[in-house]
């Protein structure tokens, strides 16, 4: 009974398994991909990168017409430069608004006069992306990380699929009685030659 139960399923071993890995990995591969469009759409939104407000001292800044970038505002994400407080030099004179411009996170010296090649100290208030947008971009990213493990779950599932044919083809062959008449033959042998 149990030999005609496995020959209906004959065929189809491991065919399950298979088939609802395939369905696991779409279904992991379309959350993963709505996620992350949502993801990048809210983060494109205003009210997500409703900016926070920092203000930052730099020293020793090498004043130039060709323009020195305000590392603070630089290195902040979506970093924009909001105004200039002071710009003094080593000695603490205050160099004259008129003498230089403000790019996104640059400052450069618009003159070739006395300021030029000069270092500063620059404090400086600048503009950049709010903590939500930090947490919704790492948010995303991770997401987006997952389709790293697919190569994984594939391999593992092929083993799993490749050990239940194993199992079915071995429970195959001892349920026809050649393994078990194999085994007394090759006993009665060894005892008869001896």
């Amino acid at each position: 009974m149990k030999f005609d139960k496995l020959k209906q399923d004959e065929g189809v071993a491991g065919l399950t398994i298979l088939l609802s890995l395939i369905t696991m990995l779409f279904v992991i591969g379309l959350l993963v991909m709505i996620f992350s469009l949502m993801g990048g759409e809210i983060s494109q939104t205003s009210t997500v990168l409703a900016s926070d407000t920092a203000t930052a001292l730099q020293t020793s800044v090498n004043l130039t017409d060709a323009g020195t970038s305000l590392t603070g505002c630089a290195n902040a994400r979506n970093g924009v430069l909001a105004s200039i407080v002071t710009i003094t030099n080593t000695t603490g004179t205050a160099v004259p608004s008129n003498n230089y411009t403000t790019g996104t996170c640059l400052v450069r010296i618009t003159s070739a006069g006395i300021w030029n090649s000069t270092f500063a100290n620059v404090t400086y208030t600048f503009t950049h992306s709010g903590e939500a947008f930090e947490v919704i971009n790492g948010t995303t990213t991770g997401i987006s990380g997952v389709t790293d493990w697919y190569d994984i779950f594939i391999v593992i599932g092929a083993m799993v699929v490749l050990i239940l044919l194993t199992v079915i083809i071995i429970t195959a062959i001892r349920g026809s009685g050649l393994m078990a008449g194999g085994g007394e033959n090759r006993g009665a042998g060894n005892v008869g030659s001896a």
